[in-house]
């Protein structure tokens, strides 16, 4: 058998993502996940806080995933909602030129994937500021989507998003598919939400998107993965 390895790019003070991906990934036969990180403690629309997203710092994190071997390179993060798109699609070309791996992003990941189920109409939950979720949620809108509802935690430490109750999150998603949300997208990385959703979906009655899991989801794609990963949600069992 084949073995794959998933490069993940992860922020430096993140403690969900690795435990998360690694339990997804272990339902895989023949994959393999690998991390490399670079310093992101803060998410905040400060110079200091926009520069950690810097592309210089990314891709040397990428090189050491290169050392690795690995088959794919995933930047396990949302940071694209809040600067725009197009930073991770420059950030997937740049990984590309300089590594010689295929690249892609919880971010793009998640487009891709509301584009293939035609999902034009979400509720957004995440624990950022206001003006951060505000940014998140002008680029959505410019992009063509409805936001039907929204939360969040007014939470900058990016440490701290992990520290999270799992009933919080749970509030969060229930309240925006009380106000009509006939989706939902749960934006952060470093929230402990990805082992959370099939049972939102059993309770809700609606499918949702973890960024965690989007990415997950790509890479396994790109490197000819399709087999099923139950307990994840829909995504992750086969489709919304």
């Amino acid at each position: 058998m084949t073995h794959h390895r998933l490069g993940v790019l992860t922020p430096s003070s993140n403690t969900a993502l690795e435990p998360l991906t690694s339990a997804m990934v272990s339902l895989v036969p023949g994959v393999s996940a690998h991390f490399s990180r670079f310093t992101v403690t803060e998410i905040a629309l400060s110079d200091a806080a926009l520069g950690q997203f810097d592309l210089d710092p990314v891709i040397a994190a990428a090189r050491l995933l290169r050392d690795a071997r690995v088959d794919v390179i995933g930047w396990s993060g949302t940071s694209a909602g809040w600067l725009g798109f197009e930073h991770d699609e420059a950030l997937c070309q740049r990984i590309s030129a300089e590594t010689d791996i295929p690249a892609t992003t919880s971010m793009l990941a998640l487009n891709e994937i509301l584009a293939t189920y035609g999902i034009r109409e979400f509720g957004l939950v995440t624990p950022y500021t206001q003006d951060v979720q505000a940014r998140i949620l002008a680029n959505y809108r410019a992009a063509g989507f409805t936001i039907k509802a929204e939360e969040h935690l007014g939470i900058s430490e990016n440490f701290a998003f992990a520290e999270i109750a799992p009933e919080t999150l749970t509030r969060q998603v229930e309240r925006v598919v009380e106000r009509g949300a006939p989706a939902v997208v749960v934006a952060c990385t470093n929230l402990k939400s990805a082992d959370l959703v099939a049972d939102w979906e059993v309770v809700f009655g609606v499918p949702v998107l973890d960024t965690t899991a989007t990415v997950v989801w790509k890479m396994l794609r790109m490197t000819g993965h399709v087999t099923p990963v139950p307990g994840w949600g829909r995504l992750m069992t086969g489709g919304l």
